[in-house]
């Protein structure tokens, strides 16, 4: 396995900032999908949405990944909420890198996201109803994709960097020790 972990989950359960802080601690470079995505095409990803739908960005999503765990080494790379939704996506991740879905209640992400207009998916009412039903859809799907599932919900960013740290140098001593097998 490349060293390489993944952060995987819901909109607003902190990858990104839990991420930037992992990149640091491990001295590791960090990436984000969405703004990987957003630099390449120069424009939002609310505006790829408005003007070309979700089909398209999803298709921008797996190009992205493809490109991204070839070149991602002691990298920290978090993923839109959706990437991992497409098997070949989640398959890609798993096989290049330490994957960690950080689960978080559908409470927390109103919370975070209140007044956030810049996702296309919780646009309009019933933004709770939206969360609860995307939240269901998607939860087995991400444990599915992952090596390890986190709770962040009552976790501090440093408390989310301890245990993923932890748990990516005990795989990579695992990992090490299989290959002095071979």
């Amino acid at each position: 396995m490349k060293k390489t972990v993944v952060l995987i989950g819901f909109m607003g359960c902190g990858k990104s900032t839990a991420g930037k802080e992992l990149a640091k601690a491990l001295k590791y470079r960090f990436l984000d999908t969405d703004s990987y995505i957003e630099d390449h095409a120069k424009m939002s990803v609310a505006e790829i949405f408005a003007q070309y739908g979700e089909q398209y960005f999803r298709n921008l999503e797996t190009e992205t990944v493809k490109k991204l765990m070839e070149i991602a080494e002691e990298t920290v790379v978090s993923t839109g909420g959706g990437l991992p939704l497409r098997e070949e996506n989640a398959d890609i991740l798993k096989k290049n890198g330490f994957v960690v879905y950080l689960r978080v209640k559908g409470s927390t992400v109103e919370e975070r996201l209140k007044g956030d207009t810049a996702r296309p998916l919780l646009q309009g009412d019933n933004v709770s109803g939206k969360i609860a039903d995307l939240l269901e859809y998607r939860d087995p799907i991400y444990e599915y994709g992952a090596h390890m599932v986190l709770d962040v919900d009552e976790k501090t960013v440093e408390e989310i960097v301890e245990d993923i740290a932890r748990n990516f140098k005990m795989m990579c001593e695992k990992d090490q020790e299989n290959n002095n097998r071979d």
